[in-house]
């Protein structure tokens, strides 16, 4: 405690009159806005994107990426891989990625930056690795949405055959583009309605479908058949299944593209990242679980078209034909529009993150001065997707065959680039996180990757060779693969 001072003389001094200068308001604490651009500009960037999102963006952007209902559309196949045990698949694919998505949640710590896989394996590992890591990603990016538009086109010309499907692709790249353009704002606003029709449908069905069990609809009862059946149950026919299944949870690691255009820090993205996955796992093995209820002793769609219907199938059960066509329109909407919106939103910060350090054409690199989109990016997925969408019209088995393999690739790179960086680079002793959690997910990962569809390991390990090719080239003709180094 402060005590007065005297002066000679021996006894208590009168204290001085308060001071009249005029009073400093304190500094302010730097806000983490500030404290993500200065970390932007420690890794050698500017800020340019705008920082508007917060939790609750990033959360609604993953579920919407990932979507919700998604085990709709692909409900058949997986049954049949899985003999009945969709639950049962779900659940394990939600736990064997939740490895991964901690392996991101560290990285987008260490480098809150837009280019996701591609800035933490170049960067945990190096250039080249990084490239090659987004690379592979890029095969997925460019691809979903392309899927998406291809998949709506397909539901909305069973319900109105008069309208060509190649006009639909057109609408809805059209929509999408426009949305992303238009900023930041408007995009996390549409995303969140978007998930919220999903999501009353969801509700619906998770409802109508209670009450067809308890009456035994089709036979129905409770029984724990779909989450394990002990007669049919083995690993590698889980796996086959999940090769399948993990198409439903790629979006996840989406939320790390916009690590620059968050404004709670990049603490939020990690958070974000393994949130949503959480989220939508649960509500995968809820929604497969009823639906696995209202089968009872079935293991098997036989045929294209029973496989394909097979979730429409058991919406009729509980809800009437008009269920059925409601359940259709939210798989065709939710992928052309609402996902496929993500999708776009996702491979363009990827496509300006890699022309920004000159990996790709540096005038994708552009961002729109006011709206502060990467408007060149965006444009330019657009114009892929449509031309993509209108060649692909009808041919939906081929771009799935092609899809998973890119992002699961990259996400092998992910891990890698976790031990590298933190327990190599960095020389901590995290053992348990920075070396268990991604050996983990490494051979999960590979094990899926293992066991998916021969045409999907052609394709995408062709699309890696590519990738290798021009690692090849660019280093014997002088331009070796580097990224912007921290100041």
């Amino acid at each position: 405690m402060a005590t007065d001072e005297s002066t000679g003389g021996g006894g208590p001094q009168p204290k001085p009159p308060p001071s009249r200068q005029p009073s400093r308001p304190l500094s302010p604490s730097p806000s983490s806005s500030q404290s993500s651009e200065r970390e932007l500009s420690r890794l050698g960037y500017q800020q340019e994107l705008k920082r508007s999102l917060g939790l609750k963006d990033l959360l609604v952007y993953g579920l919407v990426f990932m979507v919700p209902t998604a085990p709709f559309a692909i409900y058949g196949s997986v049954f049949n891989f899985s003999k009945g045990m969709v639950a049962l698949t779900y659940a394990i694919g939600c736990v064997a990625m939740i490895f991964t998505a901690i392996s991101y949640r560290e990285m987008s710590r260490a480098f809150p930056l837009a280019g996701s896989v591609y800035s933490y394996a170049g960067r945990g590992v190096g250039a080249p690795v990084g490239f090659l890591a987004g690379w592979g990603i890029l095969l997925d990016y460019l691809l979903i949405p392309t899927l998406l538009y291809v998949t709506g086109a397909a539901a909305l010309h069973s319900i109105a055959p008069a309208v060509p499907q190649w006009a639909w692709v057109v609408l809805f790249v059209v929509v999408n583009t426009v949305v992303n353009l238009a900023g930041v704002e408007l995009f996390a606003w549409a995303t969140r309605v978007f998930l919220i029709g999903e999501s009353l449908v969801l509700l619906l069905f998770l409802v109508l479908g209670t009450i067809a069990v308890a009456r035994g609809v089709n036979g129905a009862h409770f029984s724990w058949d779909p989450l394990f059946n002990p007669q049919f149950f083995h690993v590698g026919m889980v796996f086959g299944a999940l090769s399948v299944a993990a198409l439903s949870f790629l979006g996840f690691d989406a939320i790390s593209t916009l690590s620059e255009e968050v404004k709670g820090g990049p603490k939020l993205v990690g958070r974000a990242t393994v949130l949503s996955l959480v989220m939508v796992g649960v509500l995968f093995v809820v929604q497969t679980f009823l639906a696995g209820l209202l089968l009872p002793g079935r293991t098997h769609f036989a045929g294209n078209t029973a496989t394909n219907d097979a979730f429409y199938t058991v919406a009729e059960l509980v809800g009437g034909g008009w269920f059925k066509v409601v359940a259709a329109l939210t798989v065709a909407l939710s992928a052309a529009l609402a996902n496929s919106l993500a999708a776009q939103g996702a491979t363009s910060r990827l496509l300006y993150s890699m022309a920004r350090d000159g990996q790709l054409p540096r005038f994708l690199a552009h961002v729109h001065p006011v709206r502060k989109v990467p408007q060149r990016a965006v444009t330019l997925v657009g114009a892929l997707s449509l031309v993509l969408g209108v060649f692909f019209v009808g041919q939906i088995s081929l771009l799935s065959s092609m899809v998973n393999f890119g992002a699961l690739f990259s996400f092998l790179l992910l891990n890698v680039s976790v031990v590298s960086y933190y327990l190599i680079k960095k020389r901590q002793r995290t053992y348990g996180l920075h070396l268990v959690v991604p050996l983990i997910g490494f051979a999960v990962i590979a094990y899926v990757l293992y066991n998916a569809d021969i045409k999907a390991q052609i394709a995408g390990g062709s699309w890696i060779v590519i990738g290798l090719v021009v690692i090849a080239v660019r280093k014997l003709t002088g331009r070796a693969i580097t990224l912007t180094q921290p100041e």
